[in-house]
């Protein structure tokens, strides 16, 4: 479920600076909308589930200030190789 997106560089994601125009250009329509302690979310989610075998999900979350700029984001994964790749990362 949800659209495969690109998560190994999140840099181009800058607080106060990105747009949610230049969030959808990039990433396309959000999986899914809503609001969290007032600011509006857009979810990115790309899911796998599987009757046997591990079932991989991961999730990015943009959070929007009132003028339509990037508040923050989180990230987040369980398909092994991105694991690895952001297992010892200290800056997206």
């Amino acid at each position: 479920m949800g659209m495969e997106f690109d998560s190994r560089d999140l840099s181009w994601i800058e607080p106060n600076k990105t747009t949610r125009d230049n969030v959808h250009e990039r990433l396309g329509e959000p999986f899914r909308l809503g609001v969290d302690s007032g600011k509006v979310t857009w979810t990115y989610g790309y899911y796998k589930y599987r009757m046997f075998g591990t079932t991989c999900t991961k999730d990015l979350v943009i959070y929007l200030n009132r003028d339509g700029t990037v508040s923050t984001y989180t990230f987040s994964t369980s398909y092994p190789d991105e694991k690895q790749v952001w297992k010892n990362r200290t800056a997206p």
